[in-house]
């Protein structure tokens, strides 16, 4: 009742006080726009009033957008100025047009009133170069490029192939001067030239008297091996590196210490030891060699110590005692242990039995795996439940296969050494975790990898086993870093050798 009576009084007021005033038509419009949904979502209420008015809304939206639409037809405009012929070819001869579709620009200059003729062109009497041996170049090869004449090329060639042996290494620099030709027609003879033979050579070549000669000029190498220690951080790799151990060595030594441990098992406390080759000129030039002695101080565990040691010829790793690995045997294929065998098993992706046609190591994400002897790379690639598959053909009908790989470091046709690195453990294919599942064939079937012996070791004894031994106690005796052999010479440290 109270409602009503106050609903009653506010009419009455209102009726009294007159009519109202006409709204603005923009204030009318807006409160209509507000009570009526003119763009709904369509994506809603599909089917309602609301939803066609929406729909309708759309579809005059995009009529009147069409019907307003200017068109597509090319606006008329003035043709460009016509250029004369000299005008023309002013301009083309400035500009870069594709030589392939028979364009002579950047050959000529469009001719002025400021060009006159010449009747003969002065010649540079010397021309000074400097080149560099590539990659995969040779020094014939660099020279001829550098514009060195075929006759004097053989000739250099022929003065400096005692020198360089297999050639010079990729990057070394060539200082050339090309001296003035007799005629047009024929090429500049080569005055001098002077680059590095090898670390321990300098070759300076000069004509007189139009023939050429050669100075060779030696330069002192300290030979003495490099020795790195370091306690292992948060990675060996890094700690090793930041210790100023060479990249090649640091690699190095990693294959050799995987092939005796786990590398995830090593860490922060560990201490590590390397020895390698390492020739450093007087000029700071510097070649690294191969690993000598890879060590390893576990903080917990067995300790690491192996030393390269020439054997028959051959040139294997061994341990402190004089326990090596022996050539033509199979290797482990990657450090871990066998986490399952050889047969019948149930999947446990597929849930049933299924033939387990290898055996599986376990090892931790991104470890090398290695080939197990020497062979050729048949296939690499993705291959079914095997995921990132390398297979290896070797001698005998023998043949083996690297399933579930993360990466493939190997390619079709070629060929791998015992040990090389082909691949890095994954989870790739059928695969519930990172770890490597390894097949041996037979004549083309599959067989039991364990049915062949993976390590057969050789011992030293009598003479052997003490060379080897004087020489580890020698690299043991090793002062941690470089050695300034060039200022105290030689004499004050007897593992120090100066070329």
């Amino acid at each position: 009742m109270q409602q009503g009576g106050a609903t009653a009084s506010l009419w009455a007021t209102e009726a009294l006080r007159g009519p109202k005033p006409a709204q603005d038509w923009r204030a009318r419009l807006r409160e209509w726009a507000d009570q009526v949904d003119l763009v709904p979502d369509l994506g809603q209420r599909i089917g309602s009033r609301t939803w066609f008015r929406g729909l309708a809304t759309c579809f005059g939206l995009c009529a009147t957008a069409l019907y307003l639409s200017p068109g597509f037809h090319p606006v008329p405009g003035a043709p460009g100025p016509l250029l004369s012929d000299a005008q023309y070819d002013e301009v083309r001869s400035q500009m870069t047009t594709p030589l392939a579709l028979g364009a002579d620009s950047g050959r000529h200059m469009g001719p002025t009133d400021a060009v006159q003729p010449l009747r003969a062109t002065p010649e540079r009497p010397q021309i000074e170069l400097s080149a560099q041996v590539g990659s995969s170049d040779t020094l014939a090869r660099a020279l001829s490029r550098a514009g060195v004449s075929g006759g004097d090329v053989a000739t250099v060639m022929s003065m400096v192939g005692g020198d360089i042996g297999a050639g010079v290494r990729p990057g070394t620099r060539l200082d050339i001067v090309l001296g003035r030709r007799a005629s047009r027609d024929r090429p500049r003879p080569l005055d001098r030239l002077s680059f590095r033979a090898r670390l321990d050579l300098d070759i300076e070549m000069a004509r007189a008297g139009g023939t050429l000669s050669i100075r060779r000029v030696p330069i002192r190498v300290d030979s003495t091996p490099l020795r790195i220690q370091g306690v292992v951080g948060d990675s060996i790799y890094r700690s090793a590196r930041a210790a100023g151990a060479p990249p090649r060595a640091v690699q190095a030594f990693l294959r050799v210490i995987a092939g005796q441990a786990d590398l995830g098992s090593i860490g922060a406390g560990d201490r590590y030891d390397i020895v390698t080759e390492y020739r450093r000129a007087e000029t700071g030039d510097v070649e690294v060699g191969e690993l000598l002695y890879a060590g390893l101080k576990r903080a917990r565990g067995k300790s690491i110590d192996m030393l390269r040691w020439t054997k028959d010829g051959r040139s294997e790793w061994f341990e402190a005692s004089g326990v090596g690995e022996r050539r033509g045997e199979l290797i482990s294929p990657v450090a871990g242990r066998i986490t399952s065998g050889f047969g019948m098993r149930r999947h446990p992706i597929l849930g049933y039995m299924r033939m387990h046609a290898g055996v599986d190591f376990a090892a931790h994400y991104g470890a090398p795996v290695y080939a197990v002897t020497d062979g050729t790379v048949t296939f690499a690639g993705r291959h079914g439940g095997h995921g990132n598959f390398v297979r290896l053909q070797h001698g005998g009908g023998l043949g083996t296969g690297y399933a579930h790989l993360s990466r493939i470091a190997a390619v079709p046709g070629q060929r791998v050494r015992r040990g090389q690195v082909i691949g890095y453990v994954g989870s790739t294919g059928l695969s519930t975790g990172p770890h490597l599942h390894y097949e041996l064939y037979r004549n083309g079937v599959t067989v039991n990898p364990l049915s062949v012996r993976f390590t057969a070791t050789a011992q030293l004894a009598g003479a052997d086993l003490a060379a080897f031994r004087a020489k580890l106690a020698q690299y043991r005796a090793l002062r941690v870093g470089l050695h300034d052999s060039f200022a105290r010479g030689a004499a004050a440290d007897p593992t120090a050798r100066v070329e």
